[in-house]
């Protein structure tokens, strides 16, 4: 550790921040409030800096992003440590069980904290400026395609109402197509106005090459009965489905943009072959999977340790006689997500991971979202290896380690012999049997 000169705490707010501070080696609290303000967090920061001649300052918040970790990483003499919101509000009531909570007392709480357990607290080390981006790209990108979801199960409930004909004659609601569609002719009725050749026309322009689809569309349109004839329910749905048609299109649009900036990012990073190497990572994966390890190697000493943060690790609870294996709430739920969608990628991609797969829910009868948490952990234990060691990953040099180590899935990926799961004291183990 540095020496530090001084160890603070800030309790965060909207307006106003509350902070508390002890210098090296001294017994007396300062405490004071803050302005969530950028001039009133330079002010205070600038003071600290002339007070203690530069020297590192450790600095606890309850917070690891936020506007506040922003505006105080600009200064190198303060050391941030960020601490869970979970974290600090049991150790507040560790030594206040009444439950009383107020700014100034959670400050002195946090102080507590960093001065007592600093060892068991990481400090902030933010990666390259590059990954940072890219992490805040993919994150956001992930938030429009959940809004374009959301937007395109609008769009389909207000089509009920008015126009469900739509629903069927078009597999996705939310496409370039349907939209175009809409915002020509907005009605049944309208739409059956227009002439046979003109429908062909507008289809033709919208890359729909099928003839007979386009013919099916066409008699579809003309032999469809309309779903009410109450204009206010008409009116009050044509103007609904303008609004969300141009929601989509601009969703779209800004969806695009982001995908092009992070390809670019992509292609630039250094560790961009390793993540393209395996097997089930495309376009939108390979950016979420470098920002899930990041460029600094030594963050993460294991792969149990990744195991854990990201959420994929089962917890074990035991107490006396009783013990349960469950789910692990607390963690990212954004990077449990992204090694989730990439291990059921990889099934369709990998072998060893679908014989896996096929194992845990056909022989221990595994629901299917256990079963791609069991193979997201072994995928990360192997991507972290590829990561630490900088080489990209190789099906065939990982399958022959597993025949080498006699591991069960190298039997079972053998072309000689055919496998079947048996249950041997109570334990799943492979049998072979020669072809």
């Amino acid at each position: 550790e540095p020496e530090w000169a001084a160890f603070a705490a800030i309790d965060w707010a909207d307006q106003k921040n509350f902070w508390r501070l002890v210098p090296a080696g001294s017994q007396r609290h300062e405490q004071g409030e803050l302005e969530n303000t950028p001039e009133a967090v330079e002010v205070w920061a600038a003071a600290l800096q002339q007070r203690f001649g530069g020297r590192p300052i450790a600095v606890c918040l309850e917070q690891s992003r936020g506007a506040l970790v922003y505006m105080l990483t600009k200064y190198p003499h303060l050391v941030l440590f960020p601490v869970h919101p979970t974290t600090a509000a049991r150790y507040r009531k560790t030594f206040c069980t009444s439950g009383a909570k107020a700014d100034p007392s959670d400050t002195a709480s946090l102080l507590d904290l960093l001065m007592r357990h600093r060892e068991r607290l990481r400090a902030l080390q933010p990666d390259t400026v590059e990954t940072r981006l890219l992490h805040f790209l993919v994150e956001e990108r992930r938030q429009m395609v959940d809004e374009k979801t959301r937007q395109g199960n609008r769009l389909t409930d207000c089509l009920k109402l008015y126009f469900p004909q739509v629903l069927r004659w078009f597999d996705e609601v939310d496409s370039p197509l349907v939209g175009a569609l809409l915002e020509r002719w907005p009605s049944l009725e309208q739409l059956q106005r227009a002439h046979p050749g003109t429908l062909r026309r507008f289809f033709h322009e919208h890359n729909c090459r099928s003839e007979e689809l386009i013919q099916q569309r066409v008699d579809g349109i003309a032999q469809a009965t309309p779903a009410t004839q109450d204009q206010a329910v008409l009116e009050a749905g044509m103007m609904m489905t303008h609004g969300l048609v141009k929601l989509l299109e601009t969703l779209r649009g800004n969806i695009a943009a982001f995908d092009e900036r992070i390809a670019e990012l992509v292609r630039a990073h250094p560790d961009s072959a390793l993540f393209d190497s395996l097997p089930g990572a495309g376009a939108v994966l390979i950016p979420r999977l470098i920002v899930a390890f990041g460029t600094r190697r030594e963050r993460y000493e294991s792969a149990y340790q990744m195991q854990c943060y990201s959420g994929i690790a089962p917890v074990k609870e035991a107490s006396g006689k009783t013990e349960w294996v469950h789910f692990r709430f607390t963690c990212p739920k954004f990077l449990r997500q992204t090694f989730h969608e990439f291990a059921g990628h990889s099934i369709g991609k990998s072998e060893w991971a679908k014989t896996y797969y096929e194992h845990l829910t056909k022989d221990e009868k595994k629901s299917h979202h256990a079963a791609v948490r069991s193979l997201a952990y072994k995928w990360i234990r192997i991507i972290f290896r590829c990561w630490k060691d900088g080489k990209p990953y190789d099906e065939q040099v990982y399958q022959n380690s597993l025949r080498r180590r006699g591991s069960l899935l190298g039997g079972a990926l053998s072309s000689a012999t055919t496998v079947g799961w048996k249950a041997v004291a109570g334990f799943q183990k492979l049998s072979e049997k020669n072809a």
